[in-house]
């Protein structure tokens, strides 16, 4: 296989991530949307290779270092294709990728002062390769050193590593039967039908997974409204929060809407869903799928923060969904250039918000109704230390542990203490944490 070409297309990608604030996966999106000469193979290559740099850039540094260069004296371009062959020959094992790859990617095929210098890197890293196992966690994980210290903290050395291997393993596709269109069996029949393999998730009863992956946006059974790509944790948060077809129910925090549909789904098009956030463009995204899905139970209200709901919803709501924005650590598996975006000022900036987020939520929930807190990060100071302040806050709330329902589902280990974690490693979902909060029944407004 000839790797100049390619090399050349990833390193192009990964220095558009580097000065873009986009997801890799958009960024990685719109650059083959740009070059359609390239062929399902190439694309493959590009992206698994990008998407391995993300994950295990912090290894690819010093594994670079370790073979006698230094990352932060390189051009962007040089030091993205070296960490493009560090991880190909050290973390993959490649041993196909040849210096003539390098020499007529830099030079034509002539051997420059620049190519043979990276070449010699390049057969040191296959001659000499490092022992990953001499690495602290952060480096051989490819974590920042500071969450890497606060996992340890919060879940103990061993879950800790646990959770970091399980977060560098790339995400299954996971889509969501729509059942407001088909049944589980009728969708996996219509996607064999296609030619794509499926099969049911482990924990959602509306969970397919794909083992290949292709371009299943262009689908006719998605266009169809079917199915929603959707991660099963994601999914089972609506499962958990089981809403009854005649109830009132308000997602606060939106976004694009995927829990919103399931919402929509379990209450079979009955009762009224409220959608509401701040940002349009997501509301605009959610009504193009719930126009696909079939919903016609959703009121889509876009507000500037949530306490303007207050005037027309004071005490209204059966069940308050709160899936606080948050540093979304819990997918990193599925967005790894998120590694080294979020910083412990973030989290810290991120829990304020959460809280201000429950706090005007909570008076929009009616008396014997529940709120419930959500987030896909996995740190305690945006999950257990913002319900608590709550609760010191809020006495009318007291927290509903979800028991049963997770037993129906058979996730009882999913229930740490009082609230829900669903964690990589354990359950091979997204990483989410999840609390149920009951309001007192004669609970007055002051």
């Amino acid at each position: 296989m000839k790797y100049s070409s390619l090399l050349g297309h990833t390193v192009e990608v990964l220095g558009e991530i580097q000065g873009s604030d986009l997801p890799a996966d958009s960024i990685i999106g719109q650059f083959f949307r740009s070059r359609k000469y390239l062929g399902s193979r190439d694309r493959r290559f590009i992206a698994e290779t990008t998407y391995g740099v993300l994950r295990h850039r912090a290894r690819c540094d010093e594994t670079l270092r370790r073979s006698g260069a230094d990352p932060a004296r390189m051009t962007p371009d040089g030091r993205a294709l070296l960490e493009a062959l560090a991880y190909l020959i050290a973390v993959e094992g490649r041993q196909d990728v040849s210096s003539a790859d390098v020499a007529e990617l830099l030079s034509g095929g002539e051997e420059t002062v620049e190519a043979k210098s990276m070449t010699d890197v390049m057969e040191r890293m296959q001659t000499e390769p490092p022992d990953v196992t001499t690495m602290e966690p952060a480096v051989r994980y490819s974590f920042q050193p500071w969450l890497v210290d606060r996992l340890r903290v919060e879940y103990g050395p061993v879950e800790a590593e646990q959770i970091l291997a399980s977060l560098n393993e790339p995400a299954p596709l996971t889509i969501r039967v729509n059942t407001l269109k088909a049944t589980v069996t009728e969708c996996r029949e219509r996607l064999a039908a296609d030619g794509i393999e499926s099969q049911p998730g482990l924990h959602s009863p509306w969970s397919l997974v794909i083992p290949k992956r292709f371009n299943i946006f262009g689908l006719a059974a998605f266009k169809d409204g079917w199915f929603e790509v959707q991660d099963e944790g994601s999914q089972l948060l609506p499962l958990l929060v089981d809403p009854k077809p005649t109830a009132k129910v308000l997602d606060a925090c939106a976004g694009a809407g995927g829990k919103t549909l399931a919402f929509a789904a379990l209450m079979k098009n009955r009762g009224e869903i409220v959608a509401a956030d701040v940002h349009e463009y997501r509301l605009e995204e959610l009504r193009k799928r719930s126009r696909r899905a079939g919903t016609f139970n959703i009121r889509i209200q876009r507000t500037e923060k949530t306490s303007d709901l207050a005037t027309t919803y004071a005490d209204s709501f059966d069940v308050v969904f709160v899936d606080a924005p948050c540093s979304g650590i819990g997918t990193i598996r599925r967005n790894p250039g998120m590694k080294w975006t979020v910083h412990e000022r973030t989290v810290a900036e991120l829990s304020r918000k959460q809280y201000a987020i429950l706090d005007q939520a909570s008076a929009l929930v009616r008396p014997g109704g529940m709120l419930v807190y959500a987030t896909c990060t996995l740190l305690a100071q945006e999950n257990e230390e913002v319900i608590a302040r709550f609760l010191v806050d809020h006495s009318e709330f007291q927290t509903d542990p979800p028991s049963e329902r997770l037993a129906e589902i058979e996730l009882s280990n999913a229930l740490v203490g009082k609230y829900v974690k669903l964690l990589p490693h354990r359950h091979g979902t997204d990483g989410f944490f999840c609390a149920f909060l009951r309001k007192a029944q004669d609970h007055i407004a002051g």
